[in-house]
C-alpha cells in the first residue's frame, strides 16, 4: 500500500514582496529611506500608490459606509454597477475616504479601498472640552466644521463618557478615526451616506490647519 503524502502548507507570501514601485516615493519607501507616514505629510509628498500606505501603516483598518447601485445606458442596454464608499484609518490620527465602482462587489470594494489609501491624511486628536480637561486624545481639540455636497457637519469636543452623538455613518467614521466622545450637528441631505461620510472626514482634516495652544511648546511656538 502506498502512503499518501500530506500536502505541505503553502508559505504565506505577502503581496508587498512582489510590489514594483512606479514612483520615486514608492522606491524610497520600498528601500527603507522613508519609514513613517508623518515624514511624507511633513514634506508634502503626493501618495500615488496604495502600497505605500500598506508598508508604512500595516495595522490600517477599513470600513464600508455606503453601498449603492448605479446604472448607465449603453448601446447594449442598461449596465448596472456597484458604488462603494470605504473609510480607512489607524485610530491614531490617520483617516482617508474613497469611492470605487465596478460591476461586482469585491472589485468595487478593492477599488474604493485603494482610493481611500491614496486620500489618506492626518488630523488632530485631543481633549478640547472645558468639562473634561483630562489631556487624553479621546476627542478633538476644538470645534471644527466640514462640508461635502449639500451636507455640512459641525463637530464639538465632548467630555469622557459622552460617546459619539451622531448618526450611524458618522459613528463609523469617528470610530475608525479612534475618537470616543464627540458631539455633532448636521445640516443638509444627510441621507446621502457618501457625502455624509465625506463631510465628517473633511471636518477632521481641518483640525490640522490650526495649531492649538496645547501644542505650542512642543512645536517651538512662543506666545
Amino acid at each position: 500500500m502506498s502512503r499518501r503524502r500530506r500536502r505541505q502548507p503553502k508559505p504565506e507570501i505577502s503581496p508587498l514582496d512582489d510590489w514594483v514601485p512606479k514612483t520615486s516615493l514608492g522606491m524610497l519607501v520600498k528601500e527603507g529611506h522613508i519609514n513613517s507616514i508623518e515624514e511624507i505629510f511633513r514634506n508634502n509628498y503626493v501618495i500615488r500608490e496604495p502600497e505605500i500606505i500598506d508598508v508604512l501603516i500595516p495595522d490600517l483598518r477599513q470600513e464600508v459606509v455606503d453601498v449603492s447601485m448605479v446604472q448607465r445606458q449603453s448601446d447594449s442596454g442598461q449596465q448596472k454597477s456597484f458604488r462603494i464608499t470605504v473609510v480607512v484609518g489607524n485610530g491614531e490620527g490617520i483617516i482617508g475616504i474613497g469611492i470605487g465602482k465596478a460591476a461586482e462587489f469585491v472589485p468595487a470594494v478593492r477599488a474604493a479601498e485603494a482610493r481611500a489609501k491614496l486620500n489618506a491624511t492626518v488630523f488632530r486628536r485631543g481633549c478640547g472640552s472645558w468639562e473634561c480637561r483630562c489631556g487624553e486624545p479621546h476627542s478633538i481639540p476644538f470645534e471644527t466644521d466640514g462640508a461635502a455636497g449639500s451636507v455640512s457637519v459641525t463637530l464639538r469636543p465632548a467630555p469622557k463618557g459622552t460617546g459619539l452623538v451622531t448618526a450611524d455613518v458618522g459613528k463609523i467614521v469617528l470610530r475608525i478615526a479612534g475618537l470616543k466622545d464627540v458631539w455633532s450637528i448636521t445640516k443638509g441631505r444627510s441621507r446621502t451616506s457618501s457625502n455624509f461620510a465625506k463631510a465628517f472626514v473633511d471636518a477632521l482634516t481641518r483640525t490640522y490647519r490650526v495649531l492649538p495652544p496645547q501644542e505650542w511648546m512642543s512645536s517651538g511656538v512662543s506666545e
